[in-house]
């Protein structure tokens, strides 16, 4: 039943990939972000005879350009489905690539692959498309700010989406439940990395209203998340 679900949104997210068509996207990303969140509340119960799950953990890595704000993006959709995201950096010598390190229990750390590679495919065909206005201080700096739009608006969307299915819960008690694995995951964060720092990114660009319009828009599913150095960081929900 868990894959079927899954593979429905990976259906609806390729359709929304394929139109051209805003309204189509935006029902077809309804739709998908609705399924996916519901499919993170049915695998609370993993059924019996499956053993007492723990968190697990995978290392993203998202290669230049953009790495940065790549990295904001899957650091959010990681966040936004219960996962516990943090920045740890470029490993020496890979052009100036970023690392994210997400924690989390294995159908929201599924969850959070299925979004994150669609929801990038989206994010760099969409900035493709960007062209800056004439009065734009900076090219670069209006791109940017359009790539932390999409970002905290796609969040904004699936945490939505994701309070909603956890409303409509049907066993009685779910609030308790993702309540205790929240802490499971922070235990599992803490014992890895006891020091972390808080980061908000900052924009001068003026770009930052179309990339909330795009991500509006845009549609969620596929990021192989895959120990590190320094104190990691991480993002804050919105810029």
């Amino acid at each position: 039943m868990r894959e079927r679900t899954l593979e429905r949104v990976r259906k609806l997210l390729a359709k929304a990939e394929r139109t051209d068509n805003e309204h189509e996207r935006a029902t077809f990303m309804a739709a998908a972000s609705a399924l996916m969140a519901k499919h993170g509340i049915d695998t609370l119960d993993p059924g019996p005879g499956s053993g007492r799950q723990v968190p697990g953990d995978r290392i993203v890595t998202l290669s230049a350009p953009w790495a940065r704000e790549k990295a904001r993006l899957v650091s959010l959709v990681a966040q936004a489905v219960r996962c516990r995201p943090l920045l740890i950096g470029a490993l020496p010598g890979d052009g100036g690539g970023q690392r994210v390190h997400v924690f989390g229990f294995a159908a929201d750390l599924e969850r959070a692959d299925v979004l994150a590679t669609s929801l990038l495919l989206q994010m760099a065909s969409g900035l493709a498309g960007v062209r800056p206005p004439r009065d734009a201080a900076s090219a670069r700096a209006y791109r940017r700010s359009w790539l932390l739009g999409f970002a905290d608006e796609v969040y904004r969307l699936l945490c939505d989406a994701e309070r909603r299915a956890e409303a409509e819960a049907p066993v009685a008690g779910t609030a308790l439940v993702l309540a205790d694995r929240r802490a499971e995951v922070e235990r599992a964060v803490t014992a890895r990395y006891p020091r972390v720092r808080m980061s908000v990114p900052r924009t001068s660009g003026t770009g930052y209203r179309d990339g909330v319009s795009a991500g509006r828009r845009a549609d969620l599913g596929r990021t192989r998340m895959g120990p590190a150095q320094d104190a990691p960081e991480a993002l804050a929900g919105s810029s």
